[in-house]
């Protein structure tokens, strides 16, 4: 990549049913058991797999780590184009999100979210209850040392790379904390607050409260850096807080490879008729703010009871095993993270694709028509010099050849200025959402016509900050820069030859 014109699969894990109950006096490490077994069993079937180098030999496989570098470096070498285009394209190399891969939890209050990182971990860290318990953001990371933090220590230290959370203010700053806990996970878990509704007032409205900060923007800042989302509901709210219903539009939407949604505490169900009308409100709410036919998964699961380990009742035993796979969704977060940083780092450069193409069309329709101004400008000089010359000639008279060389100053004046406003009106029409859809059906006529859903779906996220980036340089300077072919073809590379390598870096390195 030091060549480069601008500054340089996943495993899937079979899910198993467990040949035992887990106790709880059985820590969670017995799911390495079955997660290790399974990975040996697909390892088999790759075996005949091997990496080798551009000569053709065999080279070391390469490990996480190397994975990550590589594709840090091609996200670096992105940079220079993204500056060229307005540093809007794409988040800037300085925010490449957390130093450890992380779970994200979120969901209403008293839904289990507490209780569910005490059992992942074994250990009592955060107050579980049915009021709520917490109103602060709590990432629990691991180290050699028991050690709490305040907001303020979590944002400025940078080894977690939580800084860019000052940008949501002070009041979020005061709402979280850092909890490090000796552990053998090398992840982190991120618990939030409870959701819930805003009291109602004497008319039956809901009053309209806030936290003292953007919450749902804090919940998509971190669900977009998350390596898995999980979404609790419980029994007694089963998608029917409004609060909860609003972040899953707004904040985890375009986050369903990374969702995990839970129904938990599935042993308060003494029916299975209660257990049915739960599920169907729930399926109910979700595909409301779901707009597909079909609902995603929904993992119906119990933790561990402390006075009684049985208190499903027999034709729900078998949810309990539930919790075995989403424990194991959870454990997969390191894997999970290569496969996001490669998904990001291919939907960034597929962004800056979509964004050069576009900015190359604008850029050219509105020289065309700067040439064409200066064109007629030069025109109707150049006709002005003949007269005046035709007339000196002729040795006409000098008040005439006077009133000849007032009529084409002022003539080229008045073009002049009538360009420059039609310029400025056609800077304005550029950028408009109508003349940038026009321009992206130019751009991208061929995928249109494939009814490619990626690219429709990336054009929608992208347009709102393109149009932001075009304004803003055509209002610092009338000359904008153009992408070169080279720069564009390096773009192709990276997404059709790069991309594709750490693709298969990745699969090799989690063998």
């Amino acid at each position: 990549m030091a060549g480069r014109n601008f500054a340089s699969g996943s495993l899937r894990l079979v899910a198993t049913s467990s040949p035992f109950r887990i106790k709880r006096q059985f820590p969670p490490a017995a799911f390495y058991v079955r997660f290790h077994r399974t990975r040996e069993i697909e390892n088999g079937f790759r075996s005949f797999y091997t990496v080798r180098d551009d000569d053709g030999k065999d080279k070391a496989p390469s490990t996480p780590e190397d994975v990550l570098r590589d594709c840090w470096n091609t996200y670096d070498s992105l940079t220079k184009l993204n500056d060229k285009l307005g540093g809007t394209a794409i988040p800037p190399p300085s925010d490449r999100g957390t130093s450890l891969p992380f779970c994200l939890l979120v969901g209403n209050h008293s839904s289990g979210k507490s209780s569910f990182i005490n059992y992942v971990l074994n250990r009592n860290i955060q107050k579980a209850g049915v009021a709520p318990t917490d109103d602060t953001f709590t990432v629990i990371a691991p180290g050699p040392h028991d050690k709490d933090s305040d907001g303020p220590t979590l944002v400025g230290d940078p080894d977690y790379g939580f800084s860019s959370l000052r940008q949501f203010g002070p009041t979020l700053i005061h709402h979280t904390q850092l909890k490090v806990r000796s552990s053998h996970l090398k992840f982190m878990l991120v618990d939030s607050p409870g959701m819930i509704d805003a009291p109602a007032n004497i008319s039956g409205r809901r009053d309209e409260m806030d936290r003292g900060y953007d919450f749902q923007g804090v919940v998509r800042w971190l669900a977009q850096r998350a390596d898995i989302v999980l979404l609790f509901f419980d029994p007694d709210k089963p998608g029917t807080t409004g609060e909860t219903m609003s972040v899953l539009l707004n904040s985890l939407s375009g986050m369903d490879h990374k969702l995990v949604i839970v129904l938990n505490k599935a042993d308060q169900f003494r029916k299975i008729h209660d257990f049915a009308r739960a599920y169907g409100s729930l399926c109910w709410n979700l595909s409301k703010v779901i707009p597909r036919k079909d609902l995603p998964p929904i993992f119906t699961m119990s933790l561990p009871n402390e006075h009684n380990e049985t208190t499903l009742s027999s034709s729900l035993s078998d949810l309990e095993h539930t919790r075995d796979d989403v424990v194991e969704q959870v454990m997969k977060a390191p894997k999970r993270r290569i496969d996001n940083v490669i998904t990001n780092l291919y939907d960034s450069t597929a962004t800056l694709m979509l964004y050069s193409k576009i900015w190359n069309d604008i850029v050219a329709r509105f020289n065309k028509e700067w040439r064409n101004c200066r064109f007629r400008e030069a025109a109707l000089a150049t006709t002005g010099a003949v007269s005046m010359g035709g007339l000196n000639y002729a040795m006409m008279d000098v008040a005439l050849q006077g009133g000849v060389l007032g009529l084409s100053v002022f003539g080229v004046g008045g073009l002049f200025w009538y360009n420059q406003s039609y310029l400025q009106r056609l800077q304005e029409d550029l950028t408009t959402t109508e003349a940038l859809s026009l321009s992206f059906q130019r751009t991208h006529a061929r995928q249109i016509q494939d009814a490619d859903e990626f690219t429709a779906a990336l054009w929608q996220r992208a347009r709102g900050s393109l149009q932001t980036a075009l304004h803003n340089a055509f209002d610092s300077t009338s000359s904008l820069p153009t992408v070169s072919q080279s720069e564009l073809q390096t773009l192709q590379d990276i997404l059709q030859t790069e991309i594709p390598k750490l693709r298969r870096q990745a699969n090799d390195s989690s063998r």
